[in-house]
């Protein structure tokens, strides 16, 4: 069954604030192997101009895939996430986020498409500071494969 296709643009409330921290950043960095110390000491970063530990470019995904539970959970658009792949991740940043940050996450259907059978969604991820600033934006496409002919 396909997606509905009245669902793009639809908009879900923010999340409650997660609390960024030095000790998930850390485990962030190790779990993908990159060692740069502005990931890890506060001192490196604040060489850098940073007021705490930065989080590795990637690290919003972490935050992300649990707000897309919101998403793909919504019994009103039909995902069937047991034929959902991970297709695609952007990001665009205003800055970095950092250690001490309160995040909230808005998501937002920005897409959805039928390809050779397949649903293809894209959501958007904004994410705010604990002052409504804008740090980041987090593009993820999803696609749930169409289902096998007996």
């Amino acid at each position: 069954m396909a997606l509905d296709q009245s669902f793009v643009g639809r908009s879900y409330p923010p999340t409650r604030p997660y609390a960024v921290g030095r000790e998930q950043i850390r485990e962030f960095a190790e779990a993908i192997g990159d060692p740069n110390p502005v990931y890890t000491d506060p001192a490196a970063a604040r060489a850098l101009g940073h007021p705490d530990v930065i989080a590795p470019p990637t690290y919003p995904f972490a935050i992300t895939t649990r707000v897309a539970q919101q998403v793909i959970q919504d019994p009103e658009l039909g995902l069937d996430y047991t034929r959902v792949v991970h297709g695609d991740q952007k990001f665009g940043y205003t800055r970095p986020v950092h250690a001490g940050d309160v995040i909230t996450i808005t998501s937002h259907i920005e897409d959805i498409k039928s390809l050779a059978g397949n649903d293809v969604l894209l959501i958007r991820n904004e994410l705010h500071d604990e002052s409504g600033d804008h740090v980041a934006t987090v593009h993820t496409k999803l696609v749930a494969r169409a289902a096998e002919e007996a």
